[in-house]
């Protein structure tokens, strides 16, 4: 797997081959714009397709086969002894961006006080990055800024990616 050789959509987002860093016939796999933990990285669907539902059947497998073949290099990568795959599908799941997209985040030992304390810094991201960019974000919900987190620079990400891209070539 090469990496991507022109910009994708990630619904109404541009995402530069520079923060793609591996890719299929149907998906990619690219760097996180605010990470809940380091290495956290995303894989979508090539077709924006909002509901994962909708996907083929070709396009699932295509999608869960890359998310494993990235899990198994993020977490060597970041030095991590697991992994949290999620998939928000739907906006009252917690889906900020209007495109099939699976979380693949390396997990280590007290990375969270409260091991499901994760899906919480998922949704909170995905709200954060729905509100930054003007996006509908699910009604009703609370919204915790984590002054930890900060947004990365596209260089960063580009860097972060070319590292990444080693593994896939």
């Amino acid at each position: 797997m090469a990496a991507a050789s022109q910009d994708y959509s990630f619904g109404p987002h541009l995402i530069r081959r520079t923060e793609v860093f591996a890719e299929t016939p149907l998906s990619f796999a690219f760097v996180n714009l605010k990470p809940v933990v380091p290495g956290h990285v995303l894989i979508s669907s090539k077709r924006v397709e909002p509901r994962f539902t909708e996907l083929s059947d070709s396009e699932v497998a295509d999608l869960w086969v890359l998310a494993q073949k990235v899990g198994r290099v993020v977490e060597k990568h970041s030095n991590a002894t697991s992994l949290t795959f999620a998939v928000q599908d739907g906006q009252h799941a917690g889906q900020s961006v209007p495109h099939v997209h699976v979380h693949v985040l390396p997990r280590r030992p007290g990375d969270f006080e409260n091991n499901d304390e994760v899906y919480d810094a998922i949704d909170d991201a995905s709200k954060v990055l729905a509100r930054s960019t003007g996006a509908d974000a699910p009604m009703g919900e609370k919204l915790d800024l984590d002054a930890e987190r900060k947004i990365r620079t596209p260089d960063e990400m580009a860097a972060e990616a070319a590292e990444l891209s080693l593994y896939f070539q």
